[in-house]
């Protein structure tokens, strides 16, 4: 039995980002390519690629 889990907090910010900008969606579900996205964006890395893709919402603070 296959009980590998997805953890994206245990990959580095360069493996999340080639999951989430590979085309190819046999790779990673819905679900892990959604939490790889909110643990790049947590880790403020790839923020602007990501908003490039349109992955998330450029956020703008407001002063």
């Amino acid at each position: 039995m296959n009980t590998l889990k997805f953890n994206p907090r245990e990959l580095c910010s360069r493996k999340l980002w080639q999951l989430v900008s590979t085309e190819t969606q046999e790779q990673v579900s819905e679900r892990e390519l959604r939490e790889a996205i909110a643990e790049l964006a947590s880790r403020r890395h790839y923020l602007e690629q990501l908003q490039q893709i349109g992955a998330i919402e450029e956020k703008r603070s407001g002063a």
